[in-house]
């Protein structure tokens, strides 16, 4: 397991930081608060989202919280919220000097996806990944075009988008994490 502490250079004892944004697309109203509770539990203080209405799919909220904490918050998020299979939500962790980026989305239908982020924002797909769609394209008879896409986050950029576009203007609420 990696060691968050300092990277190279930095006093003794001092964490490693990050940033990231949750953005949940779609989240039923009965769910709103146990989503709150739920990165409170993860970020370890109060989460009060501002909540607007999701006009794609009535009945549902939407909202952004953006966040500082330790590198595996994004993925500590996902792993509390992704198995209500209700929302439809993305998590992005900025990389540090120690840690790759991550992106994660979730969808009902789809279930997680997560890439490791470069420097530059672009998906890193490792190797052996792109062999195996090499070779599940080969043996299936499927589009080796289509194993990429789904490399890539595809079917969940798809499902999400019309969401995203619908979350334009939504307020962004910054949450720090102040470390001693």
């Amino acid at each position: 397991m990696a060691d968050h502490r300092g990277a190279p250079g930095a006093p003794s004892g001092a964490r490693v930081q990050t940033r990231g944004v949750v953005f949940v697309h779609s989240c039923p109203r009965a769910l709103a608060s146990h989503v709150e509770w739920g990165l409170a539990d993860v970020l370890r203080q109060p989460v009060t989202l501002d909540w607007a209405a999701q006009p794609v799919e009535p009945g549902t909220l939407r909202s952004e919280l953006s966040w500082t904490g330790e590198p595996g918050t994004a993925s500590r998020i996902v792993s509390g919220l992704a198995s209500w299979g209700r929302l439809r939500l993305e998590v992005t962790e900025e990389g540090t000097a120690r840690t790759e980026g991550e992106r994660f989305s979730v969808t009902p239908r789809l279930g997680v996806f997560r890439a490791l982020i470069g420097v530059h924002g672009d998906i890193q797909v490792p190797e052996e990944r792109l062999r195996g769609a090499i070779a599940r394209a080969a043996l299936s008879g499927a589009v080796l075009e289509e194993e990429i896409a789904t490399l890539l986050g595809g079917p969940w950029d798809a499902e999400l988008e019309v969401f995203r576009y619908a979350g334009e203007g939504t307020p962004v609420r910054w949450l720090h994490q102040v470390v001693s």
